[in-house]
């Protein structure tokens, strides 16, 4: 697990950006604690930051050359079937001197150019350069869990693992009106674009190809998903199947020269990790957060029981909203594009806790998207189905939007998911879908903006992040959209970023494509019906993880945004992000939807006021920090 970024010069302009590079790296030291190091060659400048995982040796340090000198690597990931391909490249009498992925990876795209990342299973985001041809090939893995961001103009391309990294190479900050409006609704910007005018996210599966000043994007791979083509498989042998490639997706996964964990929440995702990895290892490190202060949303008894079950080396760290909010600005500086997924805070600490005992850690990320396992899920499942209930609800609405709605309280809450169900039950797939994706409506989100994009740009590019939504609508359409849009924008990005913030390593076992495309080859009714979500994967473990699991209500724990915001963040909120005279000044904001904002947060009608307002605390942190 590293940070890479680069300078590919079209002409000597662009050569003036290599200057830039070695600052460049230094932004990706927590990514790369171990060692940083830069090379140039010809048109190309390379810079790496490696955390060592395998392979420990100096030999295995980059940017990595060929025997020849010809090709140079920088990589951020892991290959996990490596092992295999080494072998391979041995046989055909290939001089590889270390025992490292990266030498591999390098060696296999000398072989077999592009057509390499068919037979890579693994995590990745690297550059290669080939000096005799003055050629560059960037690739991003399947299911983007690595980043990989780029700009280009006339004069150069360049590259990077974070923004930061890429704002320290030179490029200009224009902010995107379109991405600040989505981002005030969804809490985060969709893939390919970026807050930045002319920055872009390479897409999950896609490369670039750097020649003769010409940049080509290809994509390699997309998600095996076919509706009118599902698997014949019984529920019963799918099930088998299930096990066999999570079982075999979690070995390739402990592969490690360092100190491996897992962690371990105490639900059906991460206790099925657990149970796999623990047959595979006779010590394995599990890690859980608990919450001192919020008995209600504790679950770590459930995690507890997973680690005796499978005879884990099991820590759990119980915090308090103090640890919580002490560690607040720590998560708020290493953002780097606006980001407001608040969750972002225990995953942050966690890390920082698992890392004192593990370098990697295995997650239990991508089942929910993979699985139905979000709430939104269930209300997409009945209205597509329909029914009594639904009918009763939609038909509630006008008392519904007549009643106070808050997350602050238990009937509150239940009146505004009322509301959101009702209102959703109104609209057509498409709509329905981006509705219950968003914490705020596309009209509030623009009316906060002083500049506002036109409705066109608008619809455009939404149309494009729903273009899987059909007009038969089919709960595998919605997972596939989540697999696009919600996992790779948001939940991949948090993890990525908060672990690589503790220098920490995690791998996500259901994201190995071989069972993302089987999962995806199963009808819907595998893993939602009118009784269960994740159904499949819950029955194919229900003989294995303690009963209790299968027992337990699910309590989502919120950092509690809005206590804070009433105290310890009132007087930084309002004196300094939200203070009149620098809000004017800004430019950005509707001066009179703030104070709207402000207001509402005393409300006994809050309704996501307080994930609103965080969204605007975590921009105007980054925009003091990055734009003034």
């Amino acid at each position: 697990m590293c940070g890479i970024t680069g300078v590919y010069a079209f002409n000597d302009k662009g050569l003036d950006y290599f200057s830039n590079v070695e600052k460049s790296v230094a932004t990706l030291k927590l990514r790369g604690p171990d060692k940083q190091a830069i090379v140039t060659e010809k048109k190309v400048c390379l810079g790496h930051a490696r955390l060592s995982i395998i392979d420990l040796s100096d030999a295995a340090s980059q940017p990595f050359k060929d025997i020849t000198g010809r090709y140079t690597i920088i990589f951020n990931g892991e290959i996990y079937n490596y092992k295999e391909l080494r072998q391979s490249l041995v046989k055909k009498g290939l001089p590889l001197k270390t025992q490292s992925d990266t030498e591999v990876l390098l060696y296999l795209y000398i072989i077999e150019g592009a057509k390499c990342l068919q037979k890579l299973n693994g995590f990745f985001a690297f550059a290669i350069y080939d000096n005799r041809e003055d050629t560059l090939f960037i690739a991003r893995d399947r299911m983007g869990i690595k980043p990989l961001l780029y700009y280009r103009d006339r004069n150069k391309l360049l590259f990077a693992s974070e923004m930061k990294a890429l704002m320290a190479l030179g490029i200009s900050k224009n902010i995107d009106e379109i991405s600040l409006s989505q981002y005030f609704q969804l809490n985060y910007i969709p893939t390919p674009n970026t807050i930045f005018k002319d920055i872009y996210k390479l897409e999950p599966g896609h490369y670039l190809w750097i020649e003769k000043n010409q940049v080509i994007d290809e994509k390699y791979y997309s998600i095996n998903y076919n509706r009118s083509n599902y698997s014949d498989l019984s529920y019963e042998k799918a099930q088998e199947k299930l096990r066999e490639l999570i079982q075999s997706s979690v070995k390739y996964r402990l592969i490690s020269d360092v100190p491996l964990g897992s962690f371990l929440s105490g639900g059906i995702d991460s206790s099925v990790i657990v149970a796999e990895a623990s047959k595979l290892t006779d010590q394995l490190n599990t890690f859980s957060i608990g919450y001192k202060d919020e008995p209600y949303f504790d679950e770590t008894s459930y995690a507890e029981l997973v680690a005796k079950k499978f005879n884990t080396n099991h820590t759990s760290f119980k915090l308090t909203n103090n640890d919580l909010y002490e560690n607040l600005h720590n998560v708020l500086d290493y953002i780097d594009e606006p980001f407001a997924d608040s969750s972002a805070l225990p995953v942050h600490i966690l890390s920082m806790h698992t890392k004192k005992h593990a370098t990697v850690a295995l997650s239990g990320d991508g089942a929910d998207e993979l699985f139905s396992g979000y709430n939104k899920h269930k209300a997409h499942f009945h209205a597509i189905n329909g029914g009594f209930n639904s009918k009763l609800i939609k038909c509630g609405l006008p008392i519904w939007q007549m009643l106070p709605k808050s997350r602050n309280g238990k009937l509150s809450n239940t009146i505004r998911q009322l509301k959101r169900y009702a209102e959703g039950l109104n609209l057509n797939q498409k709509d329905r879908y981006w509705q219950w994706a968003t914490f705020q409506s596309q009209k509030n989100a623009n009316n906060l903006l002083k500049h506002q994009p036109s409705l066109h740009d608008l619809k455009v590019r939404k149309s494009e992040i729903l273009k899987h939504l059909l007009h038969i609508e089919s709960m595998n359409d919605i997972l596939y959209t989540d697999m696009k849009l919600v996992l790779v924008g948001d939940m991949l990005h948090k993890v990525d970023s908060m672990s690589m913030a503790n220098s920490l390593e995690v791998r996500t076992p259901f994201l190995d494509h071989n069972l993302v495309d089987f999962v995806f080859s199963l009808n819907d009714d595998y893993k939602i019906n009118a009784k269960m979500r994740k159904r499949i994967l819950q029955d194919a473990y229900r003989n294995i993880l303690p009963k209790e699991l299968y027992q337990r209500p699910k309590h989502g724990f919120e950092v509690p945004l809005l206590k804070w915001f009433q105290t310890e963040l009132k007087g930084e909120l309002f004196d300094n992000y939200l203070n009149e005279d620098f809000i004017r000044e800004q430019n950005i904001f509707n001066p009179k939807q703030i104070n709207s904002m402000k207001k509402n947060l005393y409300s006994n009608s809050s309704g996501d006021i307080q994930y609103q307002m965080w969204a605007v605390l975590v921009f105007q942190n980054w925009w003091k920090k990055y734009m003034v």
